[in-house]
């Protein structure tokens, strides 16, 4: 097919909006680069476009040729503005700071929160907790600098106060009760074998990660089926660790508000994991580079 220009007409909010000229070789990326030239509000990561009004239809991706998807001279498109931009690696290392810092401040600086707490004991699982809650939000911002490759660059900016405020505030709430003066210990065999299964779920947690990293090589978009390891078993192996690794902590500290915690985020990882699984079956099929996706859970061996 030769090159040649065209005009595509960018419908916005059910209306025409405005028209933008380019090869028809071009991308999506460019396309969004022109419109950005036009409207220099929307810069290309909070643009998205899909060829139908249709609820559910497609976001069309930054690498297809608009001649791939069949777009000529006077073709429509629908433009939707997804509002001001923050990138991924900053909220991650925004929300994961917080717990970091904030739930020491309830062990170190108890006689400030909680009044006169001379007489009362330092248990060693309060100690440990603190150890346990520090490696594992450590974890996550080394992960986020060096493991993670985002299949996006930005997010929604109410995303970082909403995620914020999910992590800051239950790091206080958890923190709080659990360094609380009336606080009582549980068995030594509790707070250890519950801490040896926090680990090996922390563990396991981070393979997964590595796993994952190594299918997206850099600066791709590339999507390939996830295999061995827990992923024998499930589709979110991660998600699967990380709700393992919080119920023990849950145990280990023999504390309601962690286990609050631990349920709310499970609640969401959950909903996450059946999207993921979702997507991963509609992408890979028989006809696919990849081949069928394997018969898996979602989350939950051989439950769920």
């Amino acid at each position: 097919m030769s090159t040649q220009v065209i005009t595509l007409k960018i419908h916005s909010r059910g209306k025409p909006w405005t028209e933008v000229s380019l090869s028809n070789d071009s991308t999506v990326r460019q396309l969004k680069q022109a419109l950005h030239k036009k409207q220099s509000k929307y810069y290309p990561e909070r643009q998205r476009f899909v060829l139908s009004q249709e609820r559910g239809a497609s976001a069309l991706q930054d690498q297809q040729k608009l001649s791939e998807l069949n777009l000529k001279d006077g073709s429509i498109v629908y433009f939707k503005d997804l509002g001001p931009q923050v990138g991924y690696k900053t909220v991650f290392i925004v929300e994961y700071l917080g717990p970091f810092l904030l739930y020491p401040l309830f062990y170190f600086f108890r006689s400030a929160i909680y009044g006169d707490v001379a007489s009362t004991p330092v248990y060693e699982v309060q100690k440990v907790a603190l150890y346990a809650w520090s490696f594992h939000y450590l974890k996550r911002l080394l992960e986020t600098h060096f493991v993670h490759r985002f299949s996006h660059d930005t997010m929604p900016i109410l995303n970082l106060f909403k995620n914020s405020s999910y992590y800051w505030g239950f790091a206080a709430f958890v923190s709080y009760f659990v360094n609380h003066p009336l606080y009582t210990s549980p068995s030594t065999v509790q707070i250890y074998g519950s801490l040896i299964v926090f680990l090996l779920a922390e563990i396991s947690n981070g393979i997964v990660h590595i796993q994952l990293r190594n299918l997206r090589p850099a600066n791709s978009r590339e999507r390939k089926i996830p295999r061995g390891f827990l992923f024998t078993f499930v589709s979110c192996p991660n998600y699967t660790m990380e709700i393992l690794a919080w119920l023990a902590f849950s145990v280990m500290t023999q504390s309601l508000p962690a286990l609050i915690f631990t349920l709310c985020g499970a609640a969401q990882m959950t909903i996450w994991a059946i999207q993921k699984h979702k997507r991963y079956l509609k992408d890979f099929t028989k006809e696919s580079k990849e081949g069928a996706y394997p018969r898996r859970k979602v989350i939950f061996p051989f439950v769920f």
